[in-house]
């Protein structure tokens, strides 16, 4: 497993033999990588490679059947409530569709966590909400409803949510998905920056391989729940693995098979009789 050069602290997360099924089919197997502090790392993977479940582990939403989550050396699968209460306020997430409250407006989204977690005035949370707003582009918005902005701009205010709290981290859900060629660049380069410019780590799971690409410091890919390849986007993009070119050339011919059913097709019909 590598380690983070340059930093004696060691890497902000590490995965270890991580394993997980349900029901039977086993969804993780044996998933190790570790995550440098202030980078960005990309999880990628096709429909149904474990990616959500590795994501869902990593914000503690479940726990697995074995293995270990260490943030910051605490190995967070052992967690009681109280714990896990207070890691997941040191986090920002990024969900794939935004979670706005429509109800709200940009203003009042990105001041929700400080008004939830925090004790500060409201002078100082319409600061903060500048500050954030600000970074992602959009100061002047703050009293528009959500519904009134493009998919984009919306993307964009739940980042400014997520790092309302200035979070030590930052998980992506399908950061760029169903957005055009355009604002996918702008989204990509604001992780970038947050990264490089505030030290924010950003674990952003995606299956957009150009725009992983572009913004990651290191990355893996899923198949079927394991890890097949890991390093530098160009060690990526350099791989001679077959299951790996055919992801991210994007070819419908190749070991990724179309049909995923673990069950022979005359065998499943039969069942029915």
């Amino acid at each position: 497993m590598r380690r983070c050069i340059g930093d004696p602290s060691g890497p902000v997360i590490e995965v270890r033999d991580l394993a997980k099924s349900f029901d039977g089919r086993l969804v993780l197997d044996g998933i190790n990588f570790s995550v440098c502090r202030g980078s960005v790392f990309s999880i990628m993977g096709g429909s149904g490679c474990g990616k959500t479940t590795l994501l869902r582990h990593l914000i503690g939403i479940i726990r697995p059947d074995s293995g270990q989550v260490l943030v910051n050396g605490a190995d967070i699968t052992k967690f009681g409530e109280a714990e896990m209460e207070g890691y997941r306020k040191s986090f920002g997430m990024l969900f794939q569709m935004g979670a706005l409250m429509n109800s709200l407006s940009v203003r009042d989204n990105i001041a929700l966590p400080l008004r939830e977690h925090t004790q500060l005035d409201e002078k100082i949370i319409g600061v903060i909400v500048k500050m954030k707003l600000e970074l992602v582009g959009l100061r002047d918005f703050e009293h528009l409803r959500p519904s009134q902005l493009s998919g984009g701009m919306q993307k964009r205010v739940a980042l400014a949510r997520a790092i309302a709290l200035d979070p030590e981290i930052v998980f992506y859900d399908e950061p760029t998905s169903g957005l055009d060629p355009v604002v996918t660049g702008v989204i990509g380069q604001l992780i970038h920056d947050l990264s490089s410019r505030i030290g924010i780590t950003s674990v952003v799971v995606t299956h957009d391989v150009k725009s992983a690409f572009q913004i990651s410091d290191r990355m893996i890919v899923l198949y079927r729940g394991k890890v097949i390849a890991e390093g530098t986007p160009g060690d990526i993009q350099n791989s001679g693995d077959p299951l790996v070119r055919q992801f991210i050339e994007g070819r419908p011919d190749g070991p990724i098979p179309l049909r995923q059913s673990s069950r022979d097709y005359l065998e499943d019909l039969l069942d029915m009789e």
